[in-house]
């Protein structure tokens, strides 16, 4: 199996389905791609507030891609395994007029710089924030012509800012064009679930990511195998995603999707499969300010089931 690298530049900031493709791939190679950070290389350490409220936001998110994986057609499946996920040292987070949960409240924009150790930081003292790298864009292009802003989520995966998404895991995609078109970005070294502020610490990365095709296999939308976390309730888990423009919407997909993947896969009646999600399922705001979409992660630990390939 082959291993590749892509470059971060030419970045891209919109889903277009018509965008060529900057690497062709068979499925089992490995890729090495460098991300710029969410900004496309317009904030740099120490930057002022000034500077930073002049930044062109028509770049925001700055993907690496696309990537074509031959074979790959609307109808199958595409494995994404996180090999790696690295930050490069520094990042940043900030407060913007009009945006995150609680935009009422914090209405003067802020810009605040990270220094970054290997696992941790401790920039914001008192506070050491431990860093598990990932990338909050991971997706296909979408089903339909025309240009997409990168904000809002969807089937395609996307802009899910699912923190489990980091080094041991893996996403499954389903396929909707030819040849899939993946493109990643929006690097964070740490980010909590919610992402409150509209930020978590937006950094430059390294991803390497090796990439499997699964033909004629259904698939609703994202879905995550996490991995081994020390600091998460979702270590080693089962992660259905979904979002909405209703969080209660997305709640109520996520827990079906939750429901057919148990009886699916490990034979539950349907009735049994929402009992166990009931007790042991843990339903999750992933994301809250990529306004008009909630992102919600419904979980299911490994530990209680047995160990299955789902595909």
């Amino acid at each position: 199996m082959a291993e590749h690298h892509l470059s971060a530049e030419p970045t891209h900031s919109r889903w277009n389905r018509h965008l060529p493709p900057r690497l062709d791939i068979a499925p089992g190679d490995t890729v090495h791609l460098d991300c710029l950070d969410s900004s496309g290389s317009q904030v740099h350490p120490a930057m002022a507030l000034p500077n930073f409220l002049n930044i062109d936001r028509g770049r925001i998110h700055a993907l690496t891609g696309p990537i074509f994986v031959e074979g790959a057609e609307p109808g199958d499946v595409l494995q994404i395994d996180i090999l790696e996920v690295a930050h490069k040292g520094w990042g940043w987070s900030s407060v913007i007029n009009g945006l995150g949960l609680l935009k009422e409240r914090f209405t003067e924009p802020y810009l605040f710089h990270w220094q970054l150790e290997n696992a941790e930081s401790r920039s914001l003292a008192p506070a050491v924030v431990p860093l598990r790298p990932f990338c909050g864009v991971m997706g296909v292009a979408t089903a339909e012509d025309g240009e997409f802003r990168t904000r809002p989520p969807g089937v395609f995966g996307g802009n899910m800012d699912v923190r489990e998404l980091s080094t041991g895991s893996t996403l499954y995609l389903p396929v909707l064009n030819t040849g899939a078109l993946f493109s990643a970005g929006d690097a964070h070294a740490a980010q909590g679930d919610g992402e409150v502020s509209i930020n978590g610490i937006e950094c430059p990365a390294s991803a390497t990511l090796r990439f499997h095709l699964h033909k004629h296999r259904s698939l609703a939308g994202p879905l995550i195998e996490s991995a081994p976390q020390k600091t998460s309730d979702y270590s080693e888990a089962w992660i259905v995603v979904e979002s909405a423009c209703d969080p209660v919407s997305a709640a109520r997909a996520a827990t079906s999707r939750m429901i057919d993947l148990l009886a699916s896969r490990w034979d539950f009646s349907d009735i049994h499969a929402y009992l166990l999600s009931s007790v042991a399922m843990n339903l999750r705001l992933s994301q809250v300010v990529n306004e008009p979409m909630f992102t919600l992660s419904a979980a299911i630990p490994k530990s209680i089931l047995p160990p299955r390939k789902l595909f």
